[in-house]
């Protein structure tokens, strides 16, 4: 069947603008022309055709890559800081703690605390025990030289540890929180090392000079209870 010139423009016409309301509503889409594949037309430097109506937030990596927001890298979260450890709690520290030379505390082979020696108590002991009500039980242990009889030696050591807390007690601090014990000649004073440094039995003065460390009095809490921090 023969189609008259009339019809065949008729339909070209209308051929063409269905092509052109597609590539219409797709550059209304895009912001670009649109060929009658659906691609964007380009001209010969292989450059986008923008429409009238395109705005830089219709831009597209294919057309304008500059004007396209490139998303961001995401920034790493700050890795935490390791918490310090805190450092593991040691044995709590002897609230009242001294040692006293035996002549700081009493005349030569006597167990009457002197003046002097008193002083030292009062600032060593006698306050610390006052302060620290935690010390439930101070242990006051006398010592001796090897000089004498073992037996002797114990005596005396005994009498100037009850000596020393006769004195606490005298001076505020409560009986019950103290004990007394006598060591005699049975713990030379290890820093000292007095068995191997001091020769001889013999009293002279030279010995009695050289075992002057082993003739002390200490004084340490024997019972402590933890303090509430």
């Amino acid at each position: 069947m023969k189609i008259s010139s009339a019809k065949r423009l008729a339909l070209g016409i209308a051929l063409v603008s269905a092509v052109g309301a597609a590539a219409a509503d797709n550059a209304s889409n895009t912001g670009y022309l649109i060929d009658s594949r659906g691609n964007v037309a380009k001209d010969n430097y292989n450059e986008c055709w923008r429409t009238g109506y395109w705005t830089p937030a219709m831009a597209t990596e294919e057309c304008d890559p500059a004007l396209v927001k490139k998303e961001a890298a995401p920034v790493p979260a700050p890795k935490p800081e390791p918490k310090a450890e805190a450092p593991a709690a040691g044995p709590e520290k002897p609230a009242v703690k001294a040692e006293f030379k035996a002549e700081t505390l009493f005349d030569f082979d006597k167990a009457v605390v002197r003046p002097d020696g008193m002083k030292e108590l009062d600032g060593k002991v006698v306050t610390g025990m006052k302060a620290h009500p935690e010390v439930e039980l101070l242990l006051v242990t006398g010592h001796a030289d090897r000089i004498g009889t073992d037996k002797y030696n114990r005596k005396l050591s005994e009498r100037r540890a009850a000596a020393v807390k006769a004195y606490l007690v005298k001076q505020g601090v409560a009986a019950d929180r103290i004990k007394t014990v006598g060591k005699g000649e049975s713990e030379p004073d290890p820093d000292a090392d007095t068995v191997n440094k001091c020769k001889g039995t013999k009293k002279t003065k030279a010995l009695v000079a050289c075992l002057q460390p082993d003739r002390r009095v200490t004084v340490e809490p024997e019972v402590q209870v933890p303090t509430r921090k």
